[in-house]
């Protein structure tokens, strides 16, 4: 009995002892070049899903006429597509990240008989509050202080509907490539005196 609760005792300390050296000479995998943990995607996975049900807004407080669409598409389009890619032109480096960005304006199967684009089949309430809250550890940063409520639904918005036809505005805005310049700043006039 006696060697049974030593062992347990040096596994107590022992075990925690050898995982804070693997940490501390660098021997996790931390590139995203290098392979998962074991079970990593489930152990993110789990309590991320869990947290977006238990705080998910079910209808959104907008509705996806046109005005939110385009306007919608010209946030995506300044904020969300250098890592999530436009329509027919994917992100240069979102498929380098890791976890990668997903293209949201491709079609990928989603079962063996339906085919969606990007996060179309998940409900915007699911979206905004990844766009609110970002994700740790992602890349996707949180845009709560960013952009307006009002905003960040419309992004949402767009991107559940984004396997449906939109108005010819929001796809030109979503074709156009490039986020749009910011606006030029106005010289200031000279400071008398100086």
């Amino acid at each position: 009995m006696g060697r049974f609760l030593l062992g347990i005792i040096v596994g107590i300390i022992l075990a925690p002892a050898v995982v804070l050296a693997w940490f501390h000479w660098g021997h996790v995998p931390v590139a995203v070049a290098d392979p998962p943990l074991p079970e990593e995607r489930l152990i993110v996975h789990v309590p991320l899903s869990a947290r977006i049900d238990r705080e998910l807004i079910r209808n959104p407080p907008i509705q996806p006429d046109e005005g939110n669409l385009v306007a919608g598409a010209q946030i995506y389009r300044d904020q969300c597509a250098a890592c999530h890619g436009m329509r027919g032109k994917p992100s240069q480096f979102g498929a380098h990240m890791y976890p990668d960005a997903p293209p949201l304006w491709e079609p990928h199967h989603h079962g063996p008989q339906t085919v969606v684009f990007g996060v179309s089949d998940d409900p915007p309430g699911e979206t905004y509050w990844k766009v609110a809250n970002g994700i740790r550890l992602s890349g996707m940063p949180s845009f709560k202080d960013v952009l307006t409520d009002n905003q960040m639904w419309q992004v949402s918005v767009l991107l559940a509907n984004a396997d449906k036809p939109l108005p010819p505005a929001a796809i030109d805005l979503l074709q156009s490539g490039a986020p749009a310049a910011p606006a030029p700043v106005p010289n200031s006039a000279p400071v008398p005196g100086k």
